[in-house]
């Protein structure tokens, strides 16, 4: 498996053949667009209600049990608004559970953790607002133990809207580390303590 970060929630994902793309932005955010193909396309949060757009790739967006070639993926419902669809994911692939907290921008309850409780790789919003602050993050770990967390939605050049660096993230969990520009993982490598693994644009 092979993670590599496009900036903000957006990921890609490459795992036996599938491309697995989540929350892809547009140019407005500062940052560069992805431009490849993707397989299954994860979005945790759109407006109510969503147009689908015309492609071969299959869209997620919402609460569900979704099977596409192989992967499973788990979709629960994150506390939004009326014109806004917010979910969290459960990715299994190559024995691997990814958690992927999107759009997140207060403690989730007790549900959601427990939904969440498989994860071994947790994608997690760690630079502040307007999503969970550091310390809530730092929590959020301890209740969920995962083997691997992926820092997202922090400051990056270009990036438009304010944020700030993963260092207070950092500082709150007692980590350090060196960003790196993919993270490549099979099941038996996993670490058996937390690891942060920051990746870089």
């Amino acid at each position: 498996m092979i993670i590599n970060w496009y900036g903000e929630g957006c990921f890609k994902v490459q795992t036996g053949g599938i491309t697995i793309l989540t929350d892809p932005f547009s140019s407005e955010t500062g940052l560069t667009p992805p431009r490849f193909k993707a397989d299954i396309t994860l979005l945790t949060k759109t407006q109510y209600p969503y147009e689908e757009e015309e492609s071969e790739e299959r869209r997620i967006y919402g609460a569900g049990e979704y099977e596409i070639q192989g992967i499973e993926i788990l979709g629960f419902p994150i506390t939004g608004d009326k014109e806004t669809i917010k979910t969290a994911y459960l990715v299994h692939a190559e024995e691997i559970y990814l958690g992927f907290l999107g759009h997140l921008t207060t403690a989730p309850d007790p549900k959601l953790i427990e939904d969440l409780g498989k994860a071994d790789i947790l994608f997690i919003p760690a630079g502040g607002e307007p999503y969970i602050s550091e310390e809530i993050a730092g929590k959020l770990l301890k209740q969920l133990n995962p083997k691997i967390v992926v820092p997202a939605f922090f400051k990056t050049p270009g990036l438009k809207r304010k944020t700030t660096s993963t260092d207070a993230f950092l500082k709150e969990i007692g980590k350090k580390t060196v960003p790196e520009e993919k993270l490549t993982i099979k099941k038996k490598e996993l670490p058996q303590s937390l690891e942060v693994r920051e990746l870089k644009l």
